[in-house]
């Protein structure tokens, strides 16, 4: 080598030396600090000696420490540009290591049961409409058939506010409320549009009741409306037996039992055969073989002079179900409080 002199060959020794053990970039990074760091660096150190060489050493000093720092400059970059090609590729796929499966979402059951019966309802030609949560008292109540004294509002536990009076509501109609059902977008539809009429309103609704496995203050319901010349008790059974066969499946077994609702004469519930024990008695239906769905019933004619219909010359018929019913009886859930949870362990099964 040309350019020599015996300290700057002993640092090119220890160079030399650290560098056979090299095996990392921290590894590296820590030879370069200790041989060419600017304040502790062993060849910097070396070349801030050259005033203390004799004058004739001097330039033979600083040429042998300028070819080592050439030369480590050179080892330093080609073990640097080794080092990257052995490291793995960042985001590369090691195909040695078993497949994942990524999580995927999926729509919560209460949602695919709502999809469910909006589905069924619009396959018949039902228009799917929607409407305030916040209501006034003259179409959550008044304009359904139920004044003030009347004793069907004792049935529904409601959550009154303190905001003005709606403005939709008609002179001297006072309260505003939370809607105890949708039923009152039948009267809001029908205020707005002719017969006939073939509607679903579903959406969320609220009662003071207490979270426990059969009660919760918010849930959802779908209320159904059919208004039209002639329509009958037998269209009413034959539209709700339909639906009953979509949801649950065909063949599944039907009743309808007398009931009470003020909007509605005459009422009706309809009850669908067990499908935890297929009509022989449980624990699910209480022994009686058979889950109550929905209550429905042909159109009171006070609904339709509240909105200025024809009562002598239109009838309709009324429904109105609660998903998370549905959801319970479809998917044998004891327990209403599991779908608000988001225990994903128990949703994932449902999910479809």
């Amino acid at each position: 080598m040309t350019d020599s002199h015996p300290e700057i060959d002993k640092i090119r020794a220890r160079f030399h030396e650290a560098m056979a053990v090299v095996a990392t970039p921290a590894d590296l990074k820590a030879v370069r600090d200790r041989f060419l760091g600017r304040t502790k660096g062993e060849l910097n150190f070396a070349l801030k000696q050259i005033s203390f060489q004799p004058p004739a050493a001097r330039p033979a000093f600083g040429a042998a420490a300028n070819a080592l720092k050439h030369e480590i400059d050179q080892t330093l970059e080609l073990r640097e540009l080794e080092l990257l090609a052995q490291a793995p590729v960042a985001g590369s796929v090691d195909i040695t290591l078993p497949g994942r499966i990524p999580p995927v979402g999926r729509r919560h059951p209460l949602t695919h049961v709502r999809e469910r019966v909006e589905d069924i309802f619009a396959a018949m030609g039902c228009q799917i409409i929607e409407g305030p949560e916040i209501e006034d008292d003259w179409h959550n109540f008044e304009a359904l058939n139920m004044p003030p004294e009347h004793p069907a509002r004792d049935m529904q536990d409601t959550l009154y506010l303190e905001h003005p009076v709606a403005a939709s509501a008609p002179a001297g109609r006072a309260g505003t409320l939370l809607r105890t059902h949708t039923s009152g977008m039948q009267i809001r539809y029908m205020e707005t549009h002719p017969p006939p009429v073939r509607i679903i309103a579903p959406g969320r609704v609220y009662r003071r009741d207490n979270f426990d496995a059969t009660h919760t203050p918010m849930f959802t319901q779908v209320e159904g409306l059919f208004v039209d010349e002639g329509i009958s008790l037998a269209d009413l059974k034959g539209t709700l037996t339909a639906f009953a066969e979509a949801f649950f499946g065909a063949g599944i077994k039907t009743r309808f039992r007398p009931s009470f609702f003020p909007y509605t004469e005459p009422s009706a519930e309809l009850d669908v055969e067990c499908q935890g024990c297929h009509g022989r008695g449980c624990g699910l239906c209480k022994q009686t073989g058979w889950l109550e769905i929905l209550g429905c019933g042909m159109v009171h004619p006070a609904l339709f002079e509240a909105v200025g219909y024809n009562a002598d010359k239109y009838t309709g018929f009324a429904f109105g179900m609660g998903i998370e019913r549905l959801a319970i009886l479809l998917y044998r859930v004891d327990d209403i409080r599991m779908f608000f949870e988001n225990d994903l362990r128990f949703l994932e099964q449902l999910a479809p």
